[in-house]
């Protein structure tokens, strides 16, 4: 079990590179949508010191700020209409009759009980996604280190091995999970970002693959404790799909309130740049630069921001659901396993 595959957290497993994976999840959405504006911003003054047309000769001659800027009245209020419906489509999965609702408490509240049956947990789990995740991995790092204590009593060497080794994996990961939970709140990514670092389904199949492998000689004890590994292993899949999901009607709010917020200036700034703003405006340079290209640019910007606002969101969600499209002992990436092959 010494594969860094089997237990890493997400950074060190994903199959990205730490830097891709920090801007996909980690990095702030307006912090990223401001770097993208600002990156286009600069491509399009820098093109201007290319000798290309004069961007005043082509505004007087042709009406270019008009041609520009009036296409994205259209596009912002057609896009942005388009995702708040989609997003309606969403939530409204939420809505059903009393019944229904009903059922789904009734699920919530079962699924607590079974959680709190198998960790035999005094108190009724906490109702803050953080602290019930919290107590989850914590009750898997307790029940690996009482595999390990049953299988030191009357096992060999290999079995003691291959378990420790296992537990190692399964502690360490917890522990860097349960540390990281201890301050997330949700609404944030922080609660999400650790669901994801542990590597519930890598740590159910070595569970199994250890007892198929040993099935003779493993005592009743042992094989109890690695039903009950694996039991508590189970709970967290349905756990984290759970505020997975919540999580993304959480941001699909975000992105709607954040399109409303920006659409509307975007919208505004298109229409004096279209009525206000033709070949004579702004006669001068600055920083030996065109005025008019500071200023043409900088409503281009403005006019794309509600769609890299969207992209930026959909990008996090995106990844997040790629990352989690299979639930239970299933990992869809690329897995180091050379020792299970042959």
């Amino acid at each position: 079990m010494s594969d860094s595959d089997s237990s890493g957290v997400l950074g060190q497993r994903a199959g990205v590179g730490g830097p891709r994976l920090w801007v996909l999840l980690r990095l702030n959405r307006w912090l990223f949508t401001a770097a993208v504006l600002v990156i286009v911003f600069a491509v399009l003054v820098g093109a201007s010191l290319f000798g290309l047309a004069p961007h005043r000769v082509l505004v007087e001659t042709h009406n270019a700020t008009f041609w520009i800027f009036s296409g994205f009245i259209g596009a912002i209020i057609t896009g942005t209409s388009i995702v708040v419906t989609i997003n309606q489509l969403v939530l409204s999965q939420e809505l059903g009759a009393v019944g229904d609702q009903r059922e789904r408490m009734q699920d919530a509240m079962d699924f607590r009980k079974d959680i709190e049956d198998s960790l035999e947990y005094e108190d009724v789990t906490p109702p803050e996604p953080a602290a019930f995740l919290y107590e989850l991995v914590d009750g898997v790092e307790e029940e690996a280190q009482q595999l390990e204590e049953t299988v030191a009593d009357d096992h060999g060497d290999e079995i003691q091995e291959k378990v420790s080794g296992y537990v190692d994996d399964a502690v360490e990961n917890a522990q860097v999970v349960k540390d990281d939970l201890e301050d997330a709140q949700f609404g944030t990514f922080d609660v999400i970002w650790n669901a994801l670092n542990f590597n519930y389904s890598r740590k159910i199949y070595d569970a199994r693959k250890i007892r198929a492998d040993h099935s003779d000689d493993l005592s009743d004890e042992a094989d109890d404790e690695l039903d009950e590994m694996i039991q508590i292993l189970k709970f967290f899949g349905p756990a984290r799909e759970h505020f997975k999901t919540l999580y993304f009607q959480w941001e699909l709010i975000n992105l709607s309130r954040a399109l409303l917020y920006v659409s509307v200036p975007a919208l505004t700034a298109m229409g004096l740049l279209m009525m206000y703003i033709d070949g004579t405006a702004l006669l001068g340079t600055f920083l030996g630069i065109d005025n008019l290209v500071w200023l043409t640019s900088a409503g281009f910007v403005i006019g794309i921001s509600p769609f890299v606002v969207f992209i930026v969101y959909i990008l996090r969600i995106a990844t997040v659901a790629k990352r989690t499209l299979a639930m239970g002992p299933f990992i869809l990436r690329e897995t180091k396993r050379d020792e299970d092959l042959g």
